[in-house]
């Protein structure tokens, strides 16, 4: 309708049909529709129509002075939504998996809102599965791919995983030669949901799989990796969580000739998971800008 108002209103400014269709560059006759459109939704007449004249009815009179106020509000609106496509605010909740959230997203948090200052981020820690509309959360960063059909989902990282453990613990402990001598060690594990836990492995078509068995397990990788710094056991963990430790001689991969994966489909990827139906300026933007870090 507001097509229809604007079309209206230029008509009362100019004072025909013929001069609007110039201004609009609409023929004639789509103008005259468009005014016959819109006395029909209003169910009023607005024009008193001659060949000589064009004239507003007492409640064309009425109605004009409201919507000249109805077309300036609706600019005003526009431009601020552009406005705010370029500079958001606001307020926007993310849940995030503890160790990504902790080592990567919160080291990020400077310089995104050093670019976006009316943001404001709340950041919750969550290893388990969140509702997006239950618990009002605007974006979540999760390992796998969503099941929830109302989600929309955006890669961010490839997700590889790596066997290792501290050198005091390989000083104790003879290293694995082959993924089955893991069936020997103290095994730290990631969520275990089955009394039976496995870790996979492949190589050149070949794929194995040893069930494996030890004294501490979380839902958090954070917990196990202090766990393996300090001697306790080994761990199977991203490798952009155990890289640095790795570079820096406070663990030890073994097995390297071989794929790990937590699944038999693999350890999967991590996605950035929001509404469907509706998306945050400011959500699009940190998407945007965590998608360029991380392939960096």
């Amino acid at each position: 309708m507001l097509d229809l108002i604007k079309i209206f209103c230029t008509t009362v400014q100019l004072g025909s049909f013929s001069k609007t269709a110039q201004v609009l560059k609409m023929a004639p006759s789509s103008i005259a529709r468009n005014i016959d459109n819109l006395e029909r939704q209003l169910k009023v007449t607005l024009f008193k129509r001659s060949t000589r004249s064009l004239t507003l009815t007492d409640q064309g009179e009425s109605f004009y002075t409201g919507a000249e106020i109805l077309l300036l509000q609706s600019e005003h609106l526009i431009a601020k939504v552009r406005k705010q496509q370029h500079n958001p605010e606001g307020l926007i909740k993310i849940s995030v998996f503890e160790s990504f959230g902790r080592l990567f997203l919160s080291h990020y948090m400077n310089e995104f809102l050093g670019l976006y200052p009316r943001l404001k981020i709340e950041l919750n820690f969550d290893n388990h599965s969140v509702d997006l509309s239950r618990d009002a959360i605007d974006l979540a960063i999760r390992i796998g791919h969503p099941q929830d059909s109302s989600l929309k989902a955006r890669k961010l990282l490839t997700n590889t995983t790596c066997i290792c453990a501290s050198p005091a613990y390989w000083q104790q402990q003879s290293a694995p030669q082959t993924p089955a001598e893991l069936a020997e060690h103290n095994c730290l594990q990631l969520n275990p949901i089955r009394q039976k836990n496995y870790w996979h492995f492949s190589r050149a078509g070949e794929a194995s799989k040893v069930r494996i068995d030890g004294n501490l397990s979380s839902r958090g990788g954070s917990a196990l990796l202090a766990a393996a710094l300090d001697g306790l056991g080994v761990v199977q963990l991203s490798t952009w969580l155990l890289d640095p430790y790795i570079e820096s001689g406070q663990l030890i991969p073994v097995l390297q000739q071989w794929q790990p994966s937590l699944t038999q489909q693999g350890s999967g990827e991590i996605f950035a998971l929001y509404h469907r139906d509706f998306l945050k300026p400011g959500v699009r933007l940190l998407i945007d800008f965590l998608v360029e870090k991380l392939e960096s």
